[in-house]
């Protein structure tokens, strides 16, 4: 047995452990963050759909582990008809490839794919999502 781990019994996790993993990461991201997304949704499937990888032009379904849909903080106005709430997706078999490559532990490479999603979104530099990142660590 590798590592003292029965492999032969182990299976990936699945889409419930995913959604545990990102609760976990939102519940420790900083309050002032939270707060200014609001009623953001957090959501994991699979794979992006054929039409969203089709929008961004790309080719494997492996190449995308999260997506922010919704409109830009920046372009968002008071003005606005009202539309469902803006949505993070997170891709479990992208985000379970990644982690293969053995660098980073499951619940960190969630964490860093959130975070990124919604620092995006609100038009954060990568210094200060690198120093969120640091702040909700495992």
């Amino acid at each position: 047995m590798a590592g003292g781990k029965d492999w032969a019994r182990r299976r990936a996790p699945d889409l419930g452990d995913f959604e545990e993993l990102a609760a976990a990461a939102w519940a420790r991201l900083p309050h002032s963050l939270r707060d200014m997304c609001g009623n953001l949704i957090v959501r994991v499937e699979d794979f992006a759909t054929e039409e969203v990888l089709r929008e961004l032009k790309i080719e494997s379904p492996f190449d995308l582990m999260g997506l922010y849909h919704g409109v830009s903080f920046a372009k968002k106005s008071v003005m606005d008809l009202p539309r469902g709430p803006d949505m993070v997706f997170l891709y479990r078999r992208p985000l379970l490839d990644c982690w293969a490559d053995g660098e980073q532990t499951l619940g960190h490479l969630v964490a860093h794919v959130l975070v990124h999603e919604i620092g995006h979104h609100f038009g954060l530099s990568d210094a200060d999502m690198e120093r969120i990142e640091t702040s909700v660590r495992e």
